[in-house]
């Protein structure tokens, strides 16, 4: 199963590279695919690849979402 993931671009160092941010999992990508990012912006990246821009909003509704499944289930208990 392939995964892309929801993170914020934290620093860009070379204009191609850039440090990101997935829920406090800090990774280095590749921005060779994307134009005109910038600091705070957020991308969908995929093995170590920012493939494509993403609305902020709907990043945050995402990255919520993972949160909520990432907590212990109440009925388990």
């Amino acid at each position: 199963m392939c995964l892309a993931i929801p993170a914020r671009v934290v620093q860009i160092f070379d204009g191609e590279r850039a440090v990101v941010d997935m829920g406090g999992v800090q990774k280095e990508v590749s921005l060779a695919l994307l134009e005109d990012v910038s600091e705070g912006d957020y991308v969908i990246v995929h093995v170590g690849f920012a493939l494509n821009r993403l609305d902020p909003e709907e990043a945050e509704r995402t990255l919520a979402l993972f949160a909520e499944m990432d907590e212990p289930d109440p009925a388990a208990a």
